[in-house]
């Protein structure tokens, strides 16, 4: 016989919380194309933290195997990640999540103003959601999202046993780079929008 789920009977539960955060975004985009013309996401994955990455969560920690410990200690069994095409994106479909009914912030952390030594961008909040479901939210932009998923495809911490200094300079290098290039876009998209504004009146 199976060994059985750490989230016991609760994975449904999970999954509404994931159909339901996911509509809303959809509501959002579907919103703001109406009102602006364009939508505000470039491509959206949620998913329930697989078994074994949840119990191997739960050692790195040092907690029990447990439900409570999956469901109530570690706030990312559900997880959602949106990438947007502007910075400005982000922030407001942060603000929209954080508005919605039964929804409560419990956790924020903003690595796109204050970014991680090595480069690492993007707006990380813990959802507390119908008062008994945590979910983690990624938000970043498609430079972003670029540039943490080919940071992860290197796994040079693993693989090179000699100094890594100038690889993480290089990275951090990089990411700088994409983050300016980030502000410049933001700024032509504003000076589109005023003209478009401009000629509307």
């Amino acid at each position: 016989m199976g060994t059985e789920s750490i989230y016991g009977d609760h994975l449904p539960e999970l999954e509404a919380v994931k159909k339901r955060l996911l509509a809303e975004i959809d509501t959002l985009r579907k919103n703001v194309k109406q009102k602006y013309g364009m939508d505000p996401v470039e491509h959206c994955l949620a998913r329930i933290k697989s078994e074994e990455s949840m119990r191997e969560k739960c050692r790195r920690r040092g907690l029990p195997e447990t439900t409570e410990s999956a469901l109530t200690e570690i706030h990312d069994a559900v997880g959602i990640r949106v990438v947007t095409s502007f910075i400005s994106d982000v922030y407001l479909v942060r603000d929209y999540l954080a508005s919605l009914p039964d929804c409560r912030v419990v956790e924020e952390k903003d690595y796109i103003r204050h970014a991680k030594p090595n480069g690492y961008r993007s707006y990380h909040m813990i959802l507390l959601v119908d008062n008994h479901v945590y979910a983690e939210i990624q938000l970043r932009t498609i430079s972003q999202d670029t540039w943490a998923s080919l940071e992860h495809h290197l796994k040079y911490k693993k693989t090179l046993n000699q100094d890594t200094n100038l690889i993480v300079q290089e990275l951090k290098r990089c990411a700088d780079e994409l983050a300016s290039t980030d502000v410049s876009m933001q700024t032509i998209r504003d000076a589109i929008f005023q003209i478009q504004k401009d000629e509307d009146r």
